[in-house]
């Protein structure tokens, strides 16, 4: 059974943000890429883009689905991890340490209400 890092919170929808500050990185679960299977295009949004929390910041894309992309928590895209989209298999190899894109928080708050590892472990087993 994958372990889900516990300093991570995790949404219904297999998304995973790492809270820091005022910043939270984003990115999908274990269970999410197992489930896509090969990765071969993401699509990611521009830097300066908005988000309200459940909007979608872009798709994912493997040879046996397209994907929306969901914002755990809302923000401000500050960051974007271009590499993967010249190597989008990473998800694959490495989906928790291969973040999308980084948010300056709207609403930290927002989440309180996201799953905890062991949530989110039950709900995906």
């Amino acid at each position: 059974m994958p372990s889900y890092p516990s300093s991570f919170k995790y949404t219904p929808g297999h998304e995973w943000v790492e809270m820091s500050g005022e910043r939270a990185k984003v990115g999908i679960t274990d269970y999410a890429q197992k489930e896509l299977g090969d990765v071969v295009y993401i699509d990611l949004p521009e830097i300066g883009v908005r988000l309200q929390q459940g909007d979608s910041f872009g798709t994912i894309e493997s040879v046996k689905a397209v994907s929306e992309l969901y914002a755990p928590v809302s923000g401000e895209v500050v960051e974007v991890n271009n590499a993967l989209k010249s190597n989008p298999e990473a998800v694959n190899a490495d989906p928790h340490g291969s973040w999308m894109i980084v948010l300056k928080l709207a609403r930290p708050a927002e989440a309180d209400g996201l799953l905890d590892a062991a949530r989110y472990a039950a709900l995906v087993k």
